[in-house]
């Protein structure tokens, strides 16, 4: 079999490829540039990670193939990234990048290339048996990536490796070490690829113009003013630009909620206030691995961003138009614009956009 693996310049990419190799695997790399903006020493490593790709892959004796998909990325991911912000909502674009560039336009890349299929350095597992292909949590729990992954599908699964699925992330970079990489000590990319080690206000701001507006406290009472709705989310403490306020007690502020209509950021003191938290919430269509809705009332688990822990849930209503959740135990900073992300044991089995958190 000829699987080509996504190298891209981590320390996860290449034992995924490195394990690969010793399953005798016919193994080839492929090294993706997504995005071109700002391309320079300051803001991005594209230079810099294709270096270490090329010297895993030389390390290695395997080919590596190059390609750039920022039109694809720009089109498919990065509109809509623009979108949602522009609207007050706070998108993921790492979801929306899995599924359209390294599950859709790598995959087609490598299939076009020869490979049968392709591999990634993700944390996660899939099963398959007479019924189809299951994502599954993987080995560690604190690495974990489904959450990114749930909008893939059955086709996509079926021609994907995940081969560090069962490692810890100690063991990866051990393997590193040994077989001599030169990205065995190198430090985990954070955040979102294409803003690098930039503020990420001063980035947004290139493409969201500041609409200030009043900062109100849920009584109405104006306390300040903010740069823009997209420039905060549900939940945030930090940046708001609020210190002491007379008549007010001492204690940190929170954003609870955005009001579009009149521009208005609602912001509360104390991180346990009862506006911070919502015992359901209704998202947009569900994407369901398997391709076929759960029946209603559905008892499962669900999360609401990366590494939460697994909390109980019930769908009563999945729709067209989407669902209907809700949370026996209320949910802290419920974000519109994230994902909501659905399990039953240790199977992911899809997820929805959320649009709206209810009390």
């Amino acid at each position: 079999m000829k699987v080509i693996v996504g190298l891209s310049g981590g320390v996860d990419s290449s034992v995924a490829a490195l394990l690969l190799l010793d399953q005798g695997v016919a193994v080839e790399g492929l090294f993706m540039k997504n995005w071109e903006e700002d391309d320079d020493a300051e803001y991005c490593a594209a230079a810099a990670d294709l270096a270490d790709a090329q010297a895993v892959a030389d390390r290695l004796g395997i080919r590596l193939h190059t390609v750039n998909f920022a039109t694809e990325y720009w089109d498919r991911v990065f509109a809509e990234f623009l979108t949602e912000y522009r609207a007050g909502r706070t998108p993921n674009p790492d979801v929306l990048c899995n599924r359209e560039i390294k599950f859709r336009a790598f995959l087609d890349h490598a299939l076009g290339l020869g490979a049968e299929a392709i591999a990634t350095g993700h944390y996660a597992r899939i099963s398959a048996d007479s019924t189809g292909c299951h994502l599954r949590l993987a080995a560690d729990a604190d690495k974990d990536q489904t959450y990114f992954l749930h909008l893939l599908d059955q086709s996509q699964l079926a021609s994907s490796r995940f081969p560090l699925g069962e490692l810890r992330k100690r063991e990866v970079r051990e393997l590193a070490r040994r077989a001599g990489l030169v990205t065995a000590t190198k430090r985990d990319s954070t955040g979102i690829c294409f803003i690098g080690e930039r503020r990420f206000r001063d980035f947004l701001a290139r493409w969201v113009p500041p609409e200030p507006g009043p900062i109100e406290t849920p009584e109405g009472e104006v306390i300040g003013e903010h740069q823009g709705l997209a420039y905060y989310t549900i939940g945030q403490r930090q940046g708001l630009g609020i210190g002491g306020v007379a008549g007010h007690p001492e204690a940190p502020w929170f954003v609870a909620a955005k009001v579009p209509e009149r521009n208005a950021l609602i912001l509360v003191q104390g991180q346990d206030h009862p506006l911070l938290f919502a015992s359901g919430l209704r998202s947009g269509p569900a994407h369901w691995i398997s391709g076929a809705a759960p029946p209603v009332p559905f008892a499962c688990l669900a999360r609401l961003r990366h590494r939460q822990p697994l909390q109980r849930c019930i769908l009563t209503g999945i729709g067209r138009v989407g669902c209907e959740v809700r949370f026996p135990e209320p949910q802290r900073a419920v974000t519109p614009g994230q994902s909501v992300v659905f399990y039953l044991d240790n199977e992911c089995l899809g997820g929805a956009r959320i649009d709206q958190a209810v009390p």
